[in-house]
């Protein structure tokens, strides 16, 4: 099974092509997701467990299959890296809540570490046992990759960290310099 490279929805602004699939519904697997990622033109891992992950400087997107039969599960889970301060963990939740009643995905909710650090997880699932349209399967996919990464622009905004960004970027030394690296 492959995907059509029509198929994949576009971010430009401009109308999105008619997507042409497989007739019928497809069981998605594991290659699939990798053939989406690669189109999507996504670096992505196996890790030691067998899930696929996409990995971004502030978080890592998985994409995991768990189940059988008709009780198969797609998910795509967003763990991100950035730590928060306990005590700030009131603030975090009433972030999420509104992003949560805002928005059909990413869910996003807080994991608190034995360390005493948050961070935050965001998840999107589709049932698949009984196999599912290629068209709703890609941009679905697709769609709850781009909100992953929505979700942490406006995080970030929310909470007033682009200092705290700007600062991470700074080159070691005097501080007085701007960023340095690759801009994503």
């Amino acid at each position: 099974m492959s995907i059509d490279p029509s198929s994949i929805p576009n971010f430009g602004g401009q109308p999105e092509p008619e997507p042409q699939g497989p007739a019928g519904p497809v069981l998605p697997d594991q290659d699939l997701v990798k053939q989406l990622l690669d189109q999507m033109e996504l670096k992505y891992v196996v890790d030691e467990e067998g899930d696929l992950a996409a990995p971004w400087e502030q978080f890592r997107t998985y994409f995991m299959f768990r189940g059988e039969a008709e009780q198969a599960v797609f998910s795509v889970r967003t763990f991100y890296d950035r730590p928060h301060k306990i005590d700030e963990k009131p603030q975090l939740l009433e972030s999420v809540d509104d992003w949560n009643r805002r928005t059909l995905w990413p869910k996003v909710y807080t994991h608190t570490h034995d360390d005493g650090t948050v961070r935050l997880i965001g998840e999107a699932q589709m049932l698949i046992g009984t196999g599912v349209d290629i068209n709703h399967f890609v941009s679905s996919t697709v769609s709850w990759v781009r909100a992953a990464i929505e979700f942490d622009k406006w995080l970030v905004e929310q909470l007033g960290l682009e200092e705290a960004v700007n600062e991470a970027d700074k080159p070691e030394g005097d501080g007085e310099g701007g960023p340095e690296g690759d801009a994503e």
